[in-house]
C-alpha cells in the first residue's frame, strides 16, 4: 500500500527527527520514485532544472499538505486505495479533496499564480536524486544514526529489492503519464481536460478489483484500519490538501516525481512535507483511531487561513 504521507513520516523517524521509533524506516518506494523519473526523464529529455518560484510558500504549503494527510490519516493515494477497499470513511476526504481542488482552480481561473520560474544550472536538478542514493545507501549499510523500527507500521514492509523495483517502475510510468491525483481533477475543474482524471480512476477501478479478489473488501463506517469517525475534520483537512496541492501543482506523489525530473521547487515542497512528516508525530498533530487531536484541528485552520491569504495576495486581477 503506497501512502506518501506516511512513507515520510517513517522517513523522518529513520533519520531522528522524531523519535516514535515504530514509525522509523526509509521507504525503498520513496528512492524509487524519485530515481525512476529521474531516469525516465533524461532517457526522453524531459529532465529540466527550474525553480525559484516562491520557496518559503511552497516549504509552508508542503507543511500543511503533510498536516492534511495527517489529521486524515492517510494521503489522497491512500484516500484511494481506502475507498476502494469499502472505507466509507474515505468519503469525506474524497468530497474534501474535490472541493479543495475546485476552490483552487476557481481561484487560478480568476488570476491566482505564484512567482514564475526560471531555468537554473544543471547541478541543481541533480542534488535531489542524488540525495535519494544516498538514502539508500543509508539503507543499505544501516549506519548507526540511521533508526529503524522492528515493530508497528515500521516493521509493515516488502524485502527492500522488491520495494525499490516497484518503486522505479511506478515512477518511469508517472514520469511518463503525468499521473496527479489532484492535477486530474483540477484539469477537469479547468478545461475539462480528462486524461489524467482517467488514469485517476483507473487507479481506483484496479484497486477496487484487486479488494475484492484478495478478499480485502470491507464495505462499512466502523473498525475500519487507520480511520477515525471525525468526518468534518476530514473534510477539512483533505480540502487544505486538496486547495494547497493545486496552488502548488500537484499532490505530494506528483511533486516526488517533478523533483526527480529538475524540479527545484517541488523538492523545496518535498522539504516542508518532510518537515511536517516529522512534527505531526512529535506535536501529536497526527489522528488517531479516536479522532484528531486538538493541535491537528487547529494547525488545519491555519493552513487554510494561509492558503486562502495567499490566493488573495497572489491573485493577478485582469486590467479593466
Amino acid at each position: 500500500g503506497i501512502c506518501i504521507s506516511c512513507f515520510l513520516e517513517n522517513f523522518a523517524g529513520s533519520m531522528q527527527l522524531h523519535d516514535n521509533i515504530r514509525m522509523s524506516y526509509i521507504r525503498p518506494e520513496l528512492i524509487g520514485f524519485v530515481l525512476g523519473a529521474f531516469f525516465m526523464a533524461l532517457q526522453s529529455r524531459r529532465f529540466k532544472v527550474t525553480g525559484g518560484s516562491s520557496p518559503i510558500i511552497r516549504f509552508l504549503l508542503g507543511f500543511f499538505i503533510l498536516v492534511g494527510c495527517a489529521v486524515f490519516i492517510g494521503c489522497p493515494i491512500k484516500m484511494i486505495y481506502r475507498l476502494a477497499a469499502g472505507d466509507l470513511t474515505a468519503i469525506a476526504a474524497t468530497a474534501g479533496l474535490i472541493f479543495g481542488v475546485w476552490l483552487g482552480a476557481k481561484y487560478i481561473r480568476a488570476g491566482f499564480s505564484l512567482d514564475k520560474v526560471k531555468e537554473l544550472p544543471q547541478i541543481n536538478g541533480y542534488i535531489f536524486p542524488a540525495f535519494a542514493v544516498l538514502a539508500l545507501i543509508f539503507l543499505l549499510l544501516n549506519p548507526s544514526f540511521i533508526i529503524i523500527g522492528e515493530k508497528g507500521p515500521a516493521a509493515m514492509r516488502a524485502p527492500i529489492y522488491i520495494s525499490l523495483l516497484i518503486g522505479l517502475a511506478i515512477g518511469v510510468f508517472a514520469q511518463k503519464s503525468g499521473l496527479c491525483i489532484t492535477g486530474g481533477i483540477r484539469n477537469f475543474c479547468l478545461v475539462r481536460e480528462r486524461t489524467l482524471l482517467n488514469g485517476v480512476i483507473t487507479v481506483f477501478v484496479t484497486a477496487l478489483i484487486l479488494s475484492l479478489i484478495m478478499g480485502q473488501f470491507n464495505l462499512g463506517l466502523n473498525a475500519q484500519p487507520s480511520s477515525h469517525m471525525s468526518h468534518g475534520w476530514t473534510f477539512l483537512a483533505f480540502v487544505l490538501v486538496g486547495l494547497a496541492s493545486t496552488l502548488i501543482d500537484g499532490c505530494p506523489f506528483r511533486q516526488l516525481i517533478k523533483a526527480g525530473q529538475g524540479d527545484v521547487d517541488a523538492g523545496i515542497t518535498i522539504l516542508g512535507m518532510t518537515v511536517g512528516a516529522a512534527l505531526v508525530i512529535s506535536w501529536a498533530l497526527r489522528s488517531t483511531s479516536a479522532g484528531p487531536t486538538f493541535e491537528g484541528k487547529i494547525t488545519v485552520l491555519i493552513g487554510l487561513i494561509f492558503s486562502l491569504i495567499l490566493v488573495m495576495v497572489y491573485r493577478k486581477r485582469k486590467p479593466a
